[in-house]
C-alpha cells in the first residue's frame, strides 16, 4: 500500500519536493500540504493541473498549526519537512510533534531534489536570510555578462497567487511584473536584474522552468531564497554568510547544509561587522567546510540625498524577509540613519495596522524599523497606512526596490542602495574563471 504523506512547507520548497519526488510516484499518496511563514498561503489547493494524474482533485493546503490533527485524521505515515530558515531545534520540535502524533519524519536531500541542467549553473545560496544573496547574484550575473555570456537568472519560488498561472514565469521587462501582479517581495528580487537587462524566471514547476531557461542562456544563475539549498545541481556553489550572526551557520537549517556543500563561502558585510565576529564566522566556516574557498566582501551603502537625514526624526523601512525570517533587528536603512546623523529613529510599532501589527507580534526580534511586507494588495495598503500614521520628518527606504513606485508616501523620502564589493583576493571573477570553462554563444548577446 502507498504510504500516506503530509508535506510541511511554505509555498516553495514543498511544491518542488512534491514535483520531483512524489508527483508520479505511486509508492506514496500525498494527502495534504501544510503551510506556515507566509500569510494567506494556507486553505488553498495545489491544483490538479500541476499535481499530475495521481491527483485528479488536487491536494489541499492546510495550516501547520493543525499538524497533529491532520496526522491522526488522515492516518499519515510520513511527514516531510520542506521549508527553510529555521533553527535545528525548531526542525526537531516539529519532528517530535509529528512522531508523537504517529508519523515518521523525513527530510529530502540534494540528491533526491536537484535537477540536472544542460548548461553550467552557478548557485547562490546562504546560511541565513539577509546575508546578501541578492547582491551577490547581481554581482555574479554582471561578471558573466562582462564575459559575453547570456545569463538567465532562476529565482527560488515565491508562488503566492494563482499556482497554475504561475507555473512558469518569465520576466524581461517591468511591464511583465505589472502583468503578473507580483508582490513587493518578488519585486525586490526581480527588478534589479531586469533593470540590468537580464531575464528572470520563477514559478512552481522548476523542471519546466529549467528546460525553457536552457534555451536562451549560456549560464544559469540559481538565485536562492531564505537559506534553502538549490533546486539545480551546481557547477559552482557560492554560499553567503553574515558575520553579524557568526554562529548561525551552525544553528539553522538548511544553512548548515549549504555551508558544508559550498565551493566558495563569501563572508559579507565586513565593513560593518566587528573583527571578532568576522573571525568567529570564519572559524565556523573552517569547522564546517575546511576545503571551501573564502572570499570577503563589503556591502557599502549609497544614499540619494543623504544630507537630508541629519537632525531629522526618521522612519526606517527595511527589506521584509531580512527582519522576519532572517531575525535581524535592522538593515541598510538603519545603518544610513546612524551614519548620516538622524536625530531619532521613530519606532513604527505603535502605529502599525492590520497584518503589519501581526508581523511585529509574530517576529518580536524586529527592532524599531518597519519591514516592507507586501504579500498582496491588502497588506501593501496596510504598509502604506502604517507609514502614513508614523509621525516622522523623513522616511528612509532601505528596500532593494524603490517603494515610491508602488505606494504613495506623504512624507519626504530618501532611498538607500547597496551593492557587493569584494575585498582583496580571490575575487568572484577568479572563482568563476576557474569553475566555468565556457565560451559565449556566437549568436547570442550578453
Amino acid at each position: 500500500m502507498a504510504q500516506r504523506v503530509l508535506i510541511l512547507g511554505a509555498a516553495g520548497r514543498d511544491f518542488h519536493n512534491f514535483n520531483v519526488f512524489f508527483r508520479d510516484n505511486s509508492d506514496y499518496e500525498v494527502v495534504a500540504f501544510t503551510a506556515t511563514q507566509i500569510p494567506n498561503i494556507d486553505e488553498r489547493q495545489y491544483p490538479p493541473e500541476l499535481a499530475g494524474e495521481l491527483y485528479p482533485d488536487g491536494i489541499p493546503i492546510e495550516p501547520e498549526d493543525d499538524l497533529e490533527a491532520l496526522i491522526r485524521e488522515h492516518d499519515i505515515d510520513l511527514a516531510v519537512f520542506s521549508y527553510s530558515d529555521v533553527t535545528h531545534e525548531a526542525v526537531m520540535h516539529l519532528g517530535s510533534r509529528a512522531m508523537a502524533a504517529g508519523a515518521s519524519y523525513l527530510l529530502l536531500g540534494p540528491r533526491q531534489t536537484m535537477l540536472e541542467a544542460s548548461v553550467p549553473v552557478v548557485s547562490i545560496c546562504a546560511a541565513r536570510t539577509g546575508s546578501g544573496k541578492s547582491q551577490t547574484s547581481r554581482r555574479v550575473a554582471a561578471l558573466l555578462a562582462d564575459e559575453g555570456l547570456r545569463v538567465a537568472v532562476v529565482r527560488h519560488p515565491m508562488p503566492y497567487g494563482d499556482l497554475v498561472q504561475q507555473a512558469v514565469q518569465r520576466f524581461e521587462t517591468m511591464d511583465d511584473l505589472d502583468d503578473e501582479h507580483v508582490t513587493i517581495e518578488e519585486r525586490e528580487e526581480y527588478e534589479p536584474h531586469i533593470e540590468a537587462g537580464r531575464i528572470v524566471y520563477a514559478g512552481v514547476d522548476y523542471e519546466r522552468i529549467l528546460r525553457q531557461a536552457e534555451q536562451e542562456a549560456d549560464v544559469i544563475i540559481w538565485d536562492g531564497g531564505n537559506n534553502d539549498f538549490g533546486f539545480y545541481t551546481p557547477d559552482l556553489l557560492i554560499v553567503v554568510v553574515d558575520p553579524h550572526r557568526p554562529d548561525h551557520p551552525l544553528r539553522y537549517h538548511p544553512g548548515e547544509v549549504n555551508v558544508r556543500m559550498a565551493d566558495v563561502v563569501l563572508i559579507n558585510k565586513v565593513d560593518t561587522a566587528s573583527l571578532d565576529d568576522i573571525g568567529a564566522v570564519r572559524e565556523t566556516v573552517r569547522q564546517l567546510n575546511p576545503d571551501a574557498t573564502l572570499i570577503e566582501a563589503a556591502s557599502p551603502i549609497f544614499v540619494d540625498g543623504g544630507a537630508q537625514i541629519q537632525g531629522q526624526r526618521v522612519l526606517v523601512v527595511e527589506d521584509g524577509p531580512t527582519l522576519t525570517h532572517g531575525e535581524m533587528a535592522y538593515g541598510a536603512g538603519w545603518v544610513a540613519a546612524q551614519r548620516y546623523g538622524a536625530a531619532e529613529v521613530i519606532d513604527p510599532r505603535p502605529y502599525a495596522v492590520g497584518s503589519i501589527q501581526e508581523t511585529f507580534d509574530k517576529y518580536p526580534t524586529t527592532g524599531a524599523v518597519l519591514p516592507a511586507m507586501g504579500y498582496g494588495d491588502e497588506q501593501t495598503d496596510e504598509l502604506a497606512e502604517t507609514i502614513r500614521q508614523t509621525p516622522c520628518d523623513l522616511v528612509i527606504i532601505g528596500t532593494p526596490i524603490d517603494l515610491r513606485h508602488l505606494i504613495d508616501i506623504d512624507q519626504p523620502t530618501v532611498r538607500v542602495r547597496y551593492e557587493l564589493q569584494e575585498i582583496g583576493a580571490p575575487t568572484l571573477r577568479d572563482v568563476l574563471h576557474r569553475a566555468l570553462p565556457v565560451a559565449p554563444a556566437t549568436n547570442g548577446t550578453a
